[in-house]
């Protein structure tokens, strides 16, 4: 069963590849965009009413926040202090979680289907991506990362059973990644892609490797051994990919 979704500022894509009845499918697909909803609710930035926003507005203590969104502040500023400082909520300003949420709620989204029963699904929240089982071909699921200049190409194509992709770049939204030690829009890397075990940590390396610049290259070799792969491509075109990244033949 094959569902988009508009949510998030972005469209989903949730692919289920399970042998389940019709009707549950469905209700499936269901729970997984009421989930996306209330992530969106909450945490949008651009909803006056959200959560996030009211917090920002101090209509809200920290104690009078919800479990989630107490949740992710947490994880935000536990990625601030394991990136000296380069994950930043606040780098352009009033508290923006954006580079977490996202990732993170697909994750959760991801793990409630395998919960209920969908061990084999891909979900797709514009280039976030959660993949777990085989696709309906009974093979790994192929997913194209896009061409940083030309639309119409692709720079790889990766081959998932069990994983998380997450790209970060600005050929599309432009400069919406700054580098906290100066203020400025992120400059150096032009598309970074990383493809690991958890896509809220894997968004999170890679909007963090985009605000570095070049030296986000070397940066991301450090979480190899915990199985991150990364895919980079820099202002000047130059490309480079870490050792096992599970490019498709």
């Amino acid at each position: 069963m094959h569902h988009a979704e508009h949510v998030m500022g972005t469209v989903v894509s949730i692919d289920l590849a399970d042998d389940l009845p019709e009707a549950t499918l469905r209700g499936l697909v269901g729970d997984v965009c009421a989930w996306l909803h209330e992530v969106d609710e909450r945490f949008s930035t651009y909803r006056e009413g959200s959560e996030v926003c009211r917090f920002r507005r101090r209509e809200l203590t920290l104690e009078e926040c919800s479990p989630d969104m107490r949740l992710v502040l947490d994880a935000c500023a536990d990625l601030w202090r394991s990136t000296d400082g380069y994950f930043d909520a606040y780098a352009a300003g009033p508290l923006d979680p954006s580079g977490f949420v996202k990732g993170w709620s697909v994750e959760v989204a991801s793990a409630r289907l395998a919960a209920a029963g969908s061990t084999n699904h891909c979900i797709n929240a514009g280039g976030d991506i959660r993949a777990r089982g085989l696709s309906s071909s009974g093979k790994p699921w192929r997913v194209g990362i896009r061409h940083p200049w030309e639309a119409d190409k692709l720079s790889w194509v990766l081959s998932l059973a069990d994983a998380a992709v997450a790209t970060s770049g600005t050929y599309e939204r432009g400069d919406h990644v700054f580098n906290p030690r100066t203020g400025k829009p992120a400059r150096g890397l032009r598309s970074v892609t990383v493809v690991g075990p958890d896509l809220s940590l894997a968004d999170a390396y890679a909007t963090t490797a985009l605000a570095m610049g070049t030296p986000g290259i070397e940066w991301l070799t450090k979480f190899i051994p915990d199985g991150y792969e990364s895919a980079v491509v820099t202002d000047d075109a130059r490309a480079f990919t870490t050792p096992n990244l599970p490019a498709a033949v």
